[in-house]
């Protein structure tokens, strides 16, 4: 089996939220941005596509820091929001046929108003030819909880995560009437529950973006984590 190890960021947001994961190279470009999706917290109610791009080559033959775009992959429901002769089918693409090679990457693009953009760079192909297909995806390592869904995009994030650090003032009681929480930890990142959720919520993103289903109240219970509520004590 072939393995692609990548890191991936969100863009532009300060403290980094990272994570270092691994896929299968049999997978779709879609249906890794399902599984990034997964990973930073996106809950499927919005637009998605993914971008290919690679280093451009200065004169002297060298790769540039700069990133040049080589194809944009779009899911079927957007042909009527973006119209390009660049643009491909992500459900139909193979991540194998994209030939990516270090440090070249992938943007996933989520949500085109709130503009999250997760930069996805390849470190390692690896070749285990032993490794049991339903140990993929995983995640190895990360910092950060992720995004929080119509706040606003990368900056009102920003002022979201402040505001819950100080746990007082307007915005802080605006937005905990607005998530219904009294807290908030934008550092938090459980390695252990984030490979038990990619195992599941990539298959429920696919339904809804490639089969316009709509969740089972199952699914919408495991996408907000019901099964870490604890069950109130009854009196005896």
């Amino acid at each position: 089996m072939i393995v692609y190890q990548f890191y991936s960021e969100l863009e532009n947001y300060n403290p980094k939220i990272w994570r270092r994961f691994q896929v299968s190279g049999d997978i779709t470009v879609a249906r890794l941005g399902y599984i990034v999706m997964t990973m930073y917290e996106m809950k499927a109610s919005h637009l998605l596509a993914v971008e290919h791009e690679r280093p451009f080559l200065t004169a002297a033959g060298r790769q540039s820091k700069r990133m040049e775009l080589i194809c944009r992959y779009d899911m079927p429901d957007n042909a009527e929001n973006y119209d390009d002769d660049d643009s491909e089918d992500a459900t139909r693409t193979k991540l194998s046929k994209l030939n990516l090679e270090a440090p070249s990457r992938v943007v996933v693009w989520y949500d085109f108003g709130d503009n999250w953009r997760v930069l996805v760079t390849l470190e390692k192909e690896l070749d285990e030819p032993g490794l049991p297909a339903e140990e993929l995806p995983r995640v190895l390592a990360g910092e950060g909880f992720g995004i929080v869904e119509d706040c606003g995009g990368i900056y009102r994030l920003a002022d979201l995560a402040q505001a819950f650090k100080k746990r007082k003032g307007e915005e802080y009681e605006e937005y905990r009437e607005w998530l219904g929480v009294d807290s908030l930890d934008l550092t938090k990142f459980d390695l252990d529950d984030m490979n038990f959720r990619l195992k599941k919520i990539p298959t429920i993103y696919a339904k809804i973006y490639e089969r316009r289903a709509y969740p089972s109240q199952r699914s919408i219970d495991l996408i907000e984590r019901k099964y870490l509520k604890k069950p109130e004590k009854r009196g005896t």
